[in-house]
């Protein structure tokens, strides 16, 4: 009992020491909010995306820049328009150079689509629970199953039905050779029995079946 005590004490200890340090953080950030005018709440958004992201704007790449809410001792957001969606782009990919800092940021969307988005968070919820990956893109929910993704890449069936096939392939490309060498030879002795010194040759072996004696014998008979 006296260890699970102790315990509770140093866990409300920690979670005292973190909201002080939360606290001094947002006190922080908002004596950054020390701008005087539109120029220089813009030059202040330059300076700050080339220190964090290492990407040198221009004015010209700005379109409108501004803080929403009322003031008050917590820092209020901004919200940046940029002249050309290649330069949001661009910032976007460095969302993760802002990791350990006290700052961060995401895309703004109009009312109704961020009031869909928050509609979408509990099917989001029930996907993921059954082991999909899910995304929100825009004001839609996009589910990808990755164990129908595996099977197709990793499945043994379709691993043992590609051997199969390829085989087959080589199989009859083997076959097809053989054909075709055993035609061009039936082709050459076609040729070679159609010489008429072969065609002489063979009509003279079945015709004269005697002996040369006997020819001799007749040649002089017929003297």
């Amino acid at each position: 009992m006296e260890e699970v005590l102790s315990a509770l004490v140093a866990i409300k200890k920690e979670l005292d020491e973190q909201r002080l340090e939360i606290r001094d953080t947002g006190k922080n950030v908002t004596e950054q909010e020390s701008e005087t005018s539109y120029a220089s709440l813009e030059r202040n958004i330059i300076n700050w995306i080339e220190q964090y992201f290492n990407i040198k704007l221009t004015y010209s790449d700005i379109q409108e820049v501004k803080r929403i809410g009322k003031k008050s001792q917590r820092p209020r957001p901004i919200v940046v328009i940029f002249s050309t969606l290649g330069t949001k782009i661009k910032i976007l990919k460095h969302k993760e150079a802002l990791k350990d800092t006290p700052y961060y940021f995401k895309e703004d969307y109009p009312k109704q689509v961020l009031q869909k988005r928050r509609e979408l968070q509990e099917q989001v919820k029930m996907e993921r629970e059954k082991g999909n990956i899910v995304k929100i893109k825009y004001d839609k929910l996009v589910i990808l199953k990755p164990n129908q993704k595996r099977q197709l890449h990793t499945s043994p069936t379709n691993d043992s039905q590609a051997q199969s096939d390829a085989s087959s392939n080589v199989n009859k490309k083997i076959k097809m050779l053989k054909t075709h060498s055993s035609v061009r030879r039936s082709n050459s002795v076609s040729e070679s029995v159609l010489k008429p010194s072969m065609l002489n040759f063979l009509v003279n072996k079945k015709v004269s079946n005697t002996t040369p004696e006997q020819d001799i014998q007749n040649k002089e008979k017929n003297l």
